[in-house]
């Protein structure tokens, strides 16, 4: 059967907890919530009571009615049964209620601490594990954790229950109580020993639903390129499998628990044939009477309903610690990026200095090796070189989104690993060349990173990148920008992506050339809006085009990881070197005396 869990293996960050150290763990979650918990546990004492006063009431009336059989007696007794039994009903439904306030509660924190631990993550946590899967654990595998919150409690009622039966078994006849708790070892040991199975099918289980996340997700993230090379069916043909693999998953689960019950119910029903047998001969005999022979029996009905569950709970308990489990491996997964200190920043120049900086994405895969770069305050930085030089490595590192493995990276002197992040990213603003927007309105994201900033304040950092593009949107800043932006266009989302940086003023500006998805006339009204805002700022740019290069103070040319020109574009070009090569290959076509030299843009 090992095929049917292909494709199911951990995660590196996963890890085995015992039983005992799950439990505690989970405990720790309810001690705040410890006087509900207690509400529940006297309500399960006295519903507990109430189911067992009945049998033993009906009991003692059916020993009255024998002696003296009478019509009031009949109603007295059905009256009795009645108010019994909707007072267990009440003590039933408060245990509910506040049963369901306490799984909420801690589900809620559960949940909160599992979002919490994927925020805190580098992004090289997210480049190595799928996002579907991810979310799996914070989403579907909390809500098991609630499941063996509820068995949990339901096995205090089922535990209490047994304790009272066993004292009303002893009441009526000593040897028969005795022969059915010899049958019980039985029931416990079927039980035990689904055990371990029952916990290797819940988590594999787990990750197939995982993994039918992931696979959804990311087909609705990639539907357009999907369509566009026309590959529905594949893509369709792609989930089936999956689906597949998930379904012989789970009837492998399904299997295992539905295996339980049978098996304890066969041997309870053996324990009943048995006990009814040597208590019949006794009530023939006339030890003991009708009414205790049907308190007994009755007794022994409830008996074993709750022992079974009690015995089946160790294997379905499994399916929830296998969800716990993979809930606490994500909390505690240890991020890559450590701070060895959190020191408050006041205020940010935006000298930044590379020193003997190694950097790697994989062990094997070097990217950085022996990085130096230092970079003024307020210079206007440009990156060119071809792809895979490392470009977006130096701009990542800056921003503190990887661990750098040797050397030193310094923000106006001061060790980047020592600096309270969150206060030094209020300092940096990035404009990726594939925008992110959030679903809202144009002005909801530009004020993302500044949410207290006034509509005044939103207008004004979209103006500083022209008015046209503003008229151009159907609703203004108003207009809704759908999922992830779809319903702009690349460039309106750049501008909007750019807009949002322009209102946060960061002394840092980083762009990975966020203006390759516009216009040239866009373009040049961009620039004269950045030209205001990066003055006397520091700003790195991975430049893809000729406007952005010849703005810059200065420019370094990049490969394989290291620093191999760096200048003027004037002083490059008479160097005659790579970048006099990238120039002529990529930048040369963009410039106004080559646009006049072979006609108009549409010549070109």
């Amino acid at each position: 059967m090992g095929f049917i869990f292909d494709g199911l293996e951990a995660e590196e960050y996963d890890r085995n907890y015992s039983d005992g150290d799950l439990v505690r763990r989970i405990a720790g979650y309810f001690r705040p919530h410890l006087k509900t918990v207690l509400l529940v546990v006297a309500m399960v004492v006295l519903f507990s009571l109430a189911q067992t006063i009945v049998p033993i009431a009906v009991s003692h009336g059916i020993d009255l009615l024998d002696g003296n059989p009478t019509v009031q007696l009949v109603l007295a007794l059905a009256g009795g049964i009645a108010v019994l039994g909707s007072i267990g009903w009440f003590f039933n439904y408060i245990r509910q209620l506040f049963s369901a306030r306490a799984v909420g509660d801690v589900v809620l924190t559960l949940r909160r601490d599992a979002f919490s631990a994927v925020m805190q993550q580098d992004l090289s946590f997210y480049d190595q594990y799928a996002s579907g899967k991810i979310v799996s654990r914070v989403t579907s595998d909390t809500q098991e954790f609630s499941n063996v919150v509820t068995l949990t409690i339901n096995l205090m009622s089922q535990l209490l229950l047994v304790v009272i039966i066993i004292g009303v078994l002893f009441t009526i006849n000593v040897t028969l109580a005795l022969l059915t708790i010899a049958t019980t070892p039985l029931i416990f040991i079927a039980a035990l020993s689904f055990r371990w199975i029952a916990r290797w099918t819940s988590r594999r289980a787990q990750r197939a639903i995982a993994k039918v996340n992931s696979t959804i997700q990311e087909t609705v993230s990639g539907i357009s390129v999907a369509k566009s090379f026309r590959q529905e069916a594949a893509v369709y043909a792609d989930f089936i499998e999956t689906n597949q693999l998930a379904y012989r998953v789970r009837l492998r689960q399904g299997i295992t628990f539905n295996t339980i019950f049978p098996v304890l119910d066969i041997l309870a029903g053996i324990g009943v044939a048995i006990v009814v047998y040597f208590g019949g001969v006794r009530a023939l005999e006339g030890s003991i009477s009708a009414g205790d022979w049907y308190l007994f029996i009755q007794s022994l009905n409830i008996f074993y309903f709750p022992l079974t569950s009690i015995a089946s709970f160790w294997s379905q308990f499994q399916q929830g610690l296998a969800s716990s489990e993979r809930v606490f491996a994500l909390i505690d997964a240890e991020p890559k990026v450590v701070q060895t200190a959190e020191e408050a920043i006041d205020h940010v120049h935006g000298q930044i200095t590379f020193d003997r900086v190694d950097f790697s994405y994989r062990p094997d895969e070097p990217i950085l090796h022996q990085f130096s770069l230092d970079i003024p305050a307020g210079q206007r930085l440009a990156i060119v070189g071809h792809t895979g030089a490392g470009k977006s490595s130096v701009i990542r590192l800056i921003n503190r989104f990887y661990e750098f493995q040797g050397g030193q990276l310094c923000i106006d002197g001061r060790d980047i690993r020592t600096l309270d992040l969150a206060q030094y990213r209020q300092y940096l603003g990035l404009v990726p060349q594939v925008p992110f927007l959030f679903t809202g309105t144009v002005a909801d994201n530009i004020r993302y990173g500044k949410p207290e900033s006034s509509d005044d304040a939103v207008m004004q950092a979209a103006l500083h990148l022209g008015s046209e593009w503003i008229e151009d949107l159907p609703d203004g800043l108003q207009t809704e920008v759908g999922e992830r932006g779809s319903r702009l266009s690349l460039g309106q989302r750049q501008l909007v992506a750019l807009a949002r940086v322009l209102l946060q003023d960061p002394a840092i500006f980083i762009l990975d050339e966020a203006t390759a998805s516009v216009d040239p006339f866009t373009e040049a009204q961009i620039q004269e809006g950045l030209d205001v805002v990066m003055h006397k700022r520091t700003s790195i740019s991975i430049a893809h085009r000729l406007s952005t290069v010849q703005e810059a103070d200065r420019i370094i040319v990049m490969r394989a990881g290291t620093i191999i020109e760096e200048g003027t574009h004037d002083q490059l070009l008479t160097q005659n070197g790579h970048y006099a090569e990238l120039y002529n290959t990529y930048f040369r076509h963009q410039s106004l005396e080559y646009i006049e030299q072979v006609g108009t843009f549409a010549d070109v």
